[in-house]
């Protein structure tokens, strides 16, 4: 695995900061942020892409595909995975990414506008559509099985990962790269969060202000990166003697079709998508120990997705631990689901749940196990972590813990 974040560049970076309840959110530095009403971000800080990629290709890159070819480079090297002619040809790669370019778009415009079309790149395209990351990724490392991007808002890491799943459970690779890319800390993609009335506005106090599930959380964190998971056939995995933090058991999809932007208030698409996760690992809801939430600290996402896990869980609703992880890296748009699955296994792998930080002041309407402001050791065998995003679309993935011999 492998993860870029506002809390880190490597994964032990970022382990390090989710067991000590670090925040990622600042003043944002990027541009001027003064004349919006939030002047928050959870940026990628000391982040080198020329580390990753060659000058010459940078020129042709948007910041999302460095992001992405960074994590996937750390993922390899964590899986010790070498790629060889044979395995080349049964390895693919899916990457989510909820808008693409946008900082080449918005850049670009602008040139155009200013100075005419002799301003646009020949490299303009190819820098901004959504599957170059994944294209770039096959490229550098000669990957020739499947190769295709997801773009479904927030939830495009957790549908690339689920996609992924799908692939080698129907024979089409025996690996597939997988994970979430997004870098929208741009005025453009700020402005419109700003207009809609989403965003933080906690600007004297950055590192509190994202805060899901408490009384006075005021919207969410736009944040950045991206989160690259190896995914392997299981018996390839054995055969070469992988490390293997845990096993995709189950995976599951629904849509509200309700609103553009918000879910129903009874959280019926996230109920839904939750059962059929469920369903997909042959799991009881008794069964699970720990939701990596979506948690995005707005108003409603957070009461409905509450609900919604009361409803999927009941009475073991209560004994579950469930963290938004958000509370430390703000909101990685179409990377979240990515990063957020990522640490979900390494909760499962370390048994030490990750907090929801700045937890201080209890909404009734919110009233389960957030696992307030400080991590927890915990037995964790069965973990789901949840997305859902802009146009209703909801995805769930079910992780288990991995035994050798037993399997699950």
């Amino acid at each position: 695995m492998g993860v870029i974040s506002p809390i880190g560049l490597t994964l032990e970076e970022n382990w390090l900061s989710l067991c000590t309840g670090q925040s990622g959110v600042g003043r944002i530095t990027r541009f001027d942020p003064s004349p919006f009403p939030s002047h928050i971000a959870a940026e990628v800080k000391g982040f080198e892409a020329e580390k990753f990629v060659s000058p010459k290709d940078l020129r042709k890159m948007d910041r999302f595909i460095p992001f992405a070819i960074a994590a996937a480079q750390e993922a390899l090297a964590d899986a010790q995975l070498v790629i060889d002619d044979v395995l080349q040809e049964r390895t693919g790669v899916i990457i989510g990414s909820g808008m693409g370019g946008m900082e080449t778009l918005q850049n670009t415009i602008g040139a155009f506008l200013r100075e005419g079309p002799r301003r646009i790149s020949p490299f303009f395209v190819p820098s901004t559509v959504v599957n170059m990351a994944a294209g770039w990724i096959s490229i550098l490392y000669g990957l020739k099985g499947p190769n295709l991007a997801v773009s479904t808002a927030c939830t495009a890491g957790t549908h690339a990962i689920g996609e992924g799943y799908y692939i080698i459970q129907r024979g089409d690779a025996d690996v597939m790269i997988a994970g979430g890319t997004d870098a929208m800390i741009i005025p453009i993609a700020h402005g419109g969060f700003c207009a809609a009335r989403v965003l933080s506005r906690r600007n004297e106090e950055p590192e509190k202000a994202s805060r899901p599930f408490d009384k006075q959380r005021d919207g969410f964190v736009m944040g950045e990166g991206a989160g690259v998971l190896i995914l392997e056939e299981l018996t390839h995995a054995q055969s070469r003697g992988a490390r293997i933090y845990g096993e995709i058991v189950g995976f599951g999809m629904s849509s509200d079709a309700y609103h553009i932007t918000s879910a129903p208030p009874d959280g019926a698409g996230a109920v839904r998508c939750m059962q059929a996760a469920l369903r997909s690992a042959r799991l009881k809801p008794e069964q699970v120990d720990y939701i990596n939430a979506h948690g995005t600290s707005t108003e409603l996402n957070d009461v409905t997705e509450t609900r919604a896990i009361k409803t999927v869980f009941g009475a073991h609703a209560y004994r579950l631990k469930v963290s938004s992880t958000k509370s430390m890296t703000g909101h990685l748009l179409g990377a979240a689901g990515a990063v957020e699955a990522i640490y979900t296994l390494l909760a499962l792998h370390h048994q030490i749940v990750p907090p929801t930080i700045n937890y201080e002041y209890p909404d009734p309407d919110c009233d389960l196990d957030y696992v307030p402001n400080k991590a927890q050791p915990c037995k964790v065998e069965v973990a789901l972590s949840n997305s859902f995003g802009f146009g209703g679309t909801n995805a769930t993935i079910a992780f288990q813990r991995f035994s050798d011999g037993a399997g699950r």
